[in-house]
């Protein structure tokens, strides 16, 4: 059930920036998808270089974290981890 609610928001949340998009030109557009093209790649080489110290990784390559890291660029990058670190806590 909670699980469903996340993933409506979500929906909801891409199709306002969709619609937004639409209206502004490409080149928002292609930001958008640069910074969540970027995010990613730079989640994946953290958990590599944390997994090398033999921790475990720490935050995943899933669509709520591109989508994250393509909005709110290196500060959501920054806040991934920063929520997963108070977790581990």
């Amino acid at each position: 059930m909670a699980q469903t609610k996340i993933l409506l928001i979500m929906g909801v949340c891409a199709l306002v920036l969709l619609a937004y998009a639409w209206r502004r030109r490409a080149e928002w557009l292609l930001n958008l998808l640069l910074r969540g093209v970027l995010g990613a790649v730079a989640i994946y080489f953290i958990n590599l270089a944390v997994a090398s110290r033999g921790y475990p990784a720490l935050v995943g390559v899933n669509p709520a974290t591109v989508l994250t890291c393509s909005v709110l660029g290196f500060p959501g990058l920054a806040a991934l981890y920063g929520l997963q670190a108070f977790h581990l806590l």
